[in-house]
């Protein structure tokens, strides 16, 4: 089995777009790449499972997740060698650490190994106080606020340097910029 890669240096800062389904991480990770002309990374799972549901009809199992990971840290590892200042990224090993914990109550040793080992200079963890947006993947409308619950928790429980981000379109593009010269700049 392929391992997980380990991060490639960068010498610029490093900012996750986490938490919950449907909060507005990957529309939020763009508008900033843009704001502070730098680059952003996708979320390597969304493309990933999106495919698989259409050829299997069978959503994450527990053997998807470290090719995830995999995939994941792959394409970070490329976007840092023409990033800017900033690299931002909508999602991370983390966040698909809660989505296996919540989902198969465990994770591969691997996988807490490389959650560890990682390093971001900020987490901005999103509010769930944005509309549900319904789509193939998604499937937990009614317990945003119990995954919230459980980002947070896990950016305690390893230390992670976070910020809330709330409000809705404009407001929480400014509030996540706050955050961002509050934090690492």
């Amino acid at each position: 089995m392929e391992k997980i890669p380990q991060q490639a240096a960068y010498s610029g800062k490093r900012i996750v777009l986490y938490g919950p389904e449907s909060t507005g991480k990957s529309t939020l990770s763009r508008k900033l790449a843009q704001h502070y002309h730098t680059a952003q990374i996708e979320e390597f799972a969304r493309e990933y499972l999106q495919n698989k549901f259409e050829k299997k009809g069978k959503a994450c199992e527990y053997h998807d997740i470290i090719p995830i990971v995999i995939g994941q840290r792959n394409i970070e590892n490329e976007a840092v060698q023409h990033a800017g200042e900033y690299l931002f990224c909508d999602t991370d090993v983390l966040e698909t650490y809660v989505y296996c914990m919540a989902y198969f109550n465990r994770a591969p040793q691997e996988l807490v190994d490389a959650v560890e080992k990682s390093s971001y200079d900020l987490y901005l963890l999103l509010q769930v106080d944005v509309p549900w947006t319904p789509d193939d993947l998604r499937d937990r409308p009614e317990q945003r606020e119990e995954m919230f619950d459980l980002f947070l928790a896990a950016l305690l429980k390893f230390k992670k340097p976070y910020k809330i981000v709330d409000g809705l379109n404009q407001k929480r593009f400014e509030n996540a910029i706050n955050a961002i010269e509050e934090k690492v700049i």
